[in-house]
């Protein structure tokens, strides 16, 4: 009986698949294909939870179904994201009419990356402090254990390499072994090697401008067809983001989140407050908040969904170029960087709280300007010291409790809502990666006004 099930499920996913493709037919936007598959992701997933119940066979089957939809759309993404960061990075170097900009966008970048990370964490703070969390009100049982002592084990392996020696790790010494992506901090690895080339080719545009140009038609024809795979991918997300929205909802563990829901309420406060502040920092240099958002909610969505950073790298730089007209240059380098460094999330608001919820059971008092401002300052330090590292807000956590001080095993509380918090989380990151983008394309005097005033201008590319 239970395939029968299973096949209904299947069918009933194709069905709404096939309404996402008409709508295509029908030239219907980007947006609104992006928005119906979101939208009936989560009627499908409540569907499945109500109807089978976490954890049944027919759930689990169904789901594994569907990851062949919404994981695959993330694995193709995925395996683009290396020649991409790698061919556009070089690109983008190679058509600078000088290398001090290389070094002005780099800086702006970084800066407002860093910065923002360190808002955050007073975000965090706050957030935490408002809702009096506390990690002694929380009740651990198996999972929660297990996962604490997980983290306990874990935090030897961080704790065995220094902040100069994770820095070093970024430095490729087989950068065809990062192009595998086998090594934690494989995108930060190719995105110093594509700065090397690119910068290369500069100072030979000095010394031989024949073979200069050669090696930049080369990059440029590379840069065409990868964008192009970029571009055919991207017009998959409607259905990626209704196949993982789906598996998401009828996964969730609302039993947990009920039991924890004072610390979700929390982060979500604490993530809306940044994603408000980041619409100030837009309005602040003259552009209009409301625009750069409605332009950004497609990206942000799949974001949410996906809760892959990295993954989000193609859409990021299509939205950045086509929809804000941000500079290339300066959209390529902002969201691969974005995924790495000064993770708003991940980095700095996510830790914070953690933080302030673990100090009173160490008999520490978070509110004291001592401890905030160590705080603040280790949290701008480690959101450069986990760049790239697997596991995001966990590896970021366990470094900054660490350097508090503080209990790690703790943070293994939280297991039951991590999915659900990570969403918020992944979509802030990006969202810190596209506003650094677009404050610094405006800072630099090349953001294309023009395209950022056009309301139309949404993923024009992908939506034919």
């Amino acid at each position: 009986m239970d395939i029968v099930f299973l096949l209904v499920n299947i069918v009933i996913l194709l069905a709404i698949m096939g309404l996402l493709i008409w709508m295509q037919k029908k030239h219907l936007s980007f947006s609104k294909r992006v928005f119906t598959g979101l939208g009936l992701g989560i009627v499908l997933g409540a569907f499945l939870q109500m109807t089978y119940g976490t954890g049944s066979d027919v759930l689990e089957q169904t789901t594994d179904w569907y990851n062949i939809v919404g994981r695959g759309y993330i694995t193709l993404l995925m395996m683009i994201v290396v020649p991409l960061v790698m061919v556009s990075i070089i690109q983008s170097i190679i058509n600078l009419e000088k290398s001090s900009e290389l070094r002005k966008m780099s800086a702006w970048i970084i800066g407002i990356l860093v910065t923002t990370a360190m808002i955050a964490a007073l975000v965090g703070i706050g957030s935490a402090a408002l809702f009096d969390l506390n990690a002694d009100q929380i009740e651990a049982g198996q999972a929660e254990n297990e996962r604490s002592e997980m983290l306990e084990s874990t935090l030897g392996e961080v704790e065995g390499m220094s902040t100069p020696g994770k820095i070093l790790s970024f430095i490729p010494s087989n950068i065809f072994l990062d192009m595998t992506q086998q090594r934690s901090t494989s995108v930060i690895a190719i995105v110093i090697f594509s700065l090397i080339v690119g910068t290369a080719v500069l100072g030979l545009r000095r010394k031989d401008p024949e073979q200069a140009e050669m090696f930049t038609k080369i990059v440029n024809s590379f840069y065409a067809v990868v964008m192009r795979m970029v571009t055919l991918i991207l017009r998959l997300t409607p259905f990626g983001i209704l196949a993982l929205m789906a598996n998401t909802i009828a996964s969730t563990d609302f039993a947990g989140i009920l039991e924890l829901g004072k610390f979700v309420v929390a982060s979500y406060v604490g993530l809306f407050v940044m994603f408000v502040i980041h619409l100030i920092l837009i309005g602040i240099f003259g552009l209009n908040p409301l625009t750069y958002l409605k332009k950004v909610v497609p990206v942000l969505s799949f974001a949410f969904t996906s809760r892959s950073s990295a993954g989000t790298i193609p859409l990021n730089i299509q939205a950045q170029k086509n929809s804000l007209g941000v500079h290339q240059g300066i959209a390529n380098m902002s969201a691969s960087f974005g995924a790495t460094i000064g993770q708003n999330g991940c980095a700095g608001l996510y830790p914070a709280m953690l933080a302030v919820m673990i100090a009173p059971s160490a008999g520490i008092d978070p509110l004291t300007p001592g401890f905030i401002v160590k705080l603040v300052l280790i949290i701008g330090i480690s959101s450069f010291g986990v760049a790239g590292v697997g596991g995001g807000a966990t590896f970021a956590a366990l470094i900054v409790l660490s350097s508090m001080g503080l209990p790690v095993g703790l943070a293994g509380l939280l297991i039951s809502i991590e999915a659900l918090i990570d969403m918020g989380r992944t979509a802030l990151n990006v969202n810190n990666a596209m506003v650094s983008g677009t404050l610094t394309s405006r800072f630099l005097g090349k953001l294309n006004l023009k395209t950022y005033n056009d309301t139309k201008a949404i993923e024009k590319d992908i939506a034919v």
